[in-house]
């Protein structure tokens, strides 16, 4: 059976709506206690609650039942894409992010400063997120280290972060991860789970021995992490399925990536807040029919089991809507990528709240935007494959299918 996607590029048709998709990171969460309110329920949330009364609310789940996805294949969800068919490595996202043309035999991964103890055992995967300056004179270091046969390129992304790239003959990216996700553990070696990836394991294990060597007598940032081998996949562009004339508007690295990784134009912000984001939404708004906008914040304070911190980080967000709401968009989507409880302090499985806005949505009349009033929602439960296609048909962008 072809994929739902290749079905429905045969099904759009230009429009000249304004459509506009509001991503919060990590948006679901979980109550701190069994019967409580999760983050989204427990923020003051006037604007968003006033566009749910007008508004279908609904639940997505980005890859299926049961499975925790990254932030990359939760974004190719929402974007209509099949996470599983166009599975991709985090550092090919990064590399992206960063405007860096990646080869089609590059090889990318994501690179963490950390901070291990005398017995080499991680106690921060990431090092305090050490500042982006210090991080930029740490790589130059990292630069300096050389291995016959192979081109290192090492690019800085944002506090503890990095892209790791290699060029070389007869390399694989079919390689283990290097971080084990979680402190009280030794960094894990590179093994390469095809043969034609057994050079490059022995690369990476080199280089990683050699940073170790070169960073042993920083305080914090002794130690590095690499994570999320790939090349560069070849995906459909965004415009060919949904002709639309796309624009991202995200400050990291890796949400930037992944939009331009679908053919989104990337638009320059000036500034980091959520209210710099919405100000490059007012500026270019003539510009695109579609807009990605992407907040942070949701999911740091998730990540780091900071609950009142992801309250505060959603009222902020919802204190700009009536920006947007100003330019008279046509749809509105407001959901996010995956969930990140606070009470978990990571990424989780929950599906997650959606909201679609526009003057044919079926509203509830309810106002109140939230992971339990969602539940109940006319849209029901969905894959987030299927909010692009929906969002579209609101647009008129959809043809009717046979006679």
């Amino acid at each position: 059976m072809k994929p739902f996607v290749d079905f429905f590029q045969k099904m759009t048709v230009p429009s000249d709506s304004k459509i506009v998709m509001l991503i919060l990171d990590g948006l679901g969460g979980l109550p701190l206690m069994p019967g409580g309110k999760t983050e989204l329920e427990t923020a003051r949330t006037p604007n968003m609650d006033a566009l749910a009364a007008r508004s279908e609310l609904g639940l997505t789940i980005p890859v299926g039942p049961g499975i925790t996805p990254g932030s990359g294949p939760g974004h190719l969800a929402m974007f209509g894409y099949d996470p599983i068919q166009y599975e991709i490595g985090r550092g090919a996202l990064e590399a992206l992010g960063v405007d860096f043309e990646l080869g089609s035999e590059d090889i990318a991964a994501r690179g963490n400063f950390c901070t291990v103890d005398q017995n080499g055992i991680l106690v921060d995967r990431r090092a305090g997120r050490l500042p982006t300056q210090e991080s930029q004179k740490l790589v130059d270091l990292l630069r300096t280290i050389k291995i016959e046969g192979v081109e290192i390129i090492i690019e800085p992304v944002k506090e503890h972060r990095f892209v790791f790239i290699l060029r070389s003959h007869g390399i694989g990216a079919d390689i283990t991860d290097m971080d084990p996700l979680r402190v009280g553990l030794a960094p894990l070696e590179a093994k390469a789970v095809s043969p034609d990836s057994l050079k490059t394991a022995r690369i990476v294990n080199q280089f990683v021995q050699d940073a170790k060597q070169l960073l042993a007598p920083q305080p914090v940032a002794n130690m590095i992490l690499l994570r999320g081998f790939d090349r560069l996949p070849k995906v459909p562009k965004f415009f060919d399925l949904y002709k639309l004339n796309a624009a991202a508007i995200a400050v990291n690295g890796m949400y930037r990536g992944v939009a331009r990784l679908v053919g989104m134009d990337i638009l320059p912000v000036d500034g980091l807040s959520i209210g710099d984001e919405f100000s490059a939404l007012e500026k270019f708004w003539s510009q695109y029919d579609y807009f990605y906008l992407h907040y942070k914040k949701t999911d740091t304070c998730g990540e780091i089991g900071d609950f009142p911190g992801k309250v505060a980080a959603i009222e902020e967000f919802d204190a700009q809507l009536p920006r947007l709401m100003a330019l008279n968009p046509d749809v509105i989507m407001i959901g996010g990528d995956h969930s990140s409880p606070a009470v978990m302090k990571s990424h989780s499985w929950h599906p997650v709240p959606l909201l679609l806005y526009s003057r044919y949505a079926r509203s509830n009349g309810i106002s109140m935007f939230g992971e339990t009033i969602c539940r109940s929602g006319s849209l029901g439960i969905i894959s987030a494959q299927h909010v692009m296609p929906l969002a579209l048909a609101h647009a008129g962008g959809v043809a009717k299918f046979g006679a």
